[in-house]
């Protein structure tokens, strides 16, 4: 057992490292979180260089490598800031559904312009009426007539909803079989197609730059060729999907973490209280002490859970122990390094109070923190 990374791993954390020093510009961040626009450039800039493509298959443009090379740079990125580094890492969020189960034509269609940035996606699973941590049951329908499937309804809280090039949609395809999840499929639906509607959502808590949106569909006209995957098959799909997105997930939360640790830390050791450094108070300095350690444990369990994935050993066990844990600390620690700040930190040049901001989301989606216990417990009961 090996606690150290590899070389090409380091190479990658070291270059990804570099382009966020030059790139990630304090005062680009917080003028898109105020106007709730998207880092475009960016996203193409990190894409060209492979930091967004890194699980990809080299024969369509990726870099061939694992889910733990991914998490490293989504780590680094949401390190150096939050926002960026979620809008960045999640611009071709669902690709990885064409990737996995996507026909021949499929990947040849998508995959090479999502691994050069010239494409973005989305993957869209929330429903108005229906709980975003339960997609046992669709409302959104895709009924066939001829050759042709009419899709019809609405998906919520969409990321990338109005930017996306592509979307790929779970949706109801059999509305009479029981249970209800195996009759739902995968569509890949392009942006453009005849009764497809996205709009924007605003004024978020966080992640402002990362834009989330509402779809709706209304005849949206498919074939056979848009299903990704089997027919009815999409529910077990989409809960291997997310077994690996909540790792990346907590890879976001680890990087935030540590990222405003990074700024509380600095700043105490510059600012003085009562003749010294607040370091030095000993409930400013154990309590950077204690969020430290709790970033490590956290980074480790994201670490092992990536590596249980790219061995073949996917354990959803640990994956949501990785997603539930990290997003807690995420929260606990941006909110003291705030604390460490004091009023500097309530401002938003300090950063801190939009990492804890943006950290939030990390307990929401892909699956709530409520759920992840479920998960956990789920399987402790199968084991013991």
């Amino acid at each position: 057992m090996k606690f150290e990374l590899t070389e090409e791993q380091c190479g990658i954390l070291n270059a990804v490292r570099e382009f966020c020093a030059k790139e990630f510009k304090p005062e680009l961040a917080l003028e898109l979180d105020k106007k709730e626009e998207y880092p475009l450039e960016l996203y193409r800039k990190a894409a060209k260089l492979g930091f967004t493509s890194l699980s990809f298959p080299e024969e369509y443009g990726g870099q061939g490598c694992g889910l733990l090379e991914t998490c490293l740079a989504i780590e680094e990125m949401c390190r150096a800031d939050s926002s960026l580094g979620v809008a960045i890492s999640s611009g071709n969020f669902g690709s990885e559904f064409i990737a996995a189960i996507g026909s021949k034509e499929q990947k040849e269609k998508y995959l090479p312009p999502v691994c050069k940035g010239d494409f973005m996606s989305a993957a869209c699973f929330t429903e108005p009426n229906v709980s975003g941590s339960d997609i046992t049951r669709m409302e959104t329908t895709a009924t066939k007539y001829g050759n042709e499937w009419w899709i019809n309804g609405t998906k919520t809280f969409i990321t990338n909803a109005t930017l996306a090039d592509f979307m790929v949609v779970l949706v109801q395809t059999d509305t009479k079989v029981r249970p209800t999840y195996r009759g739902e499929t995968l569509f890949a639906i392009d942006k453009g197609m005849a009764g497809l509607e996205t709009s924007k959502l605003h004024n978020k808590m966080g992640i402002r730059c990362s834009v989330t949106g509402e779809v709706v569909f209304n005849n949206v006209k498919a074939t056979d060729w848009n299903i990704v995957g089997e027919l009815n098959k999409g529910f077990y799909s989409s809960m291997e999907f997310f077994d690996k997105t909540r790792v990346g997930v907590a890879a976001q939360a680890v990087g935030m973490a540590q990222g405003a640790w990074e700024i509380a830390f600095k700043y105490s050791k510059q600012r003085e209280a009562f003749g010294q450094p607040i370091l030095q108070h000993e409930l400013i300095g154990a309590g950077l002490a204690e969020a430290a350690t709790k970033i490590e444990a956290a980074r480790w369990l994201t670490y092992r859970a990536a590596w249980l994935v790219d061995a073949g050993k996917m354990d959803p066990m640990v994956t949501a122990m990785a997603k539930q844990y990290a997003s807690r600390v995420a929260m606990e620690v941006t909110d003291f390094s705030i604390q460490v700040l004091g009023g500097y930190g309530y401002l938003g040049d300090y950063r801190v109070e939009r990492y804890h901001r943006d950290a939030k989301i990390t307990e929401i989606y892909e699956g709530t923190s409520e759920i992840q216990k479920l998960t956990v417990l789920k399987y402790l009961l199968r084991k013991f």
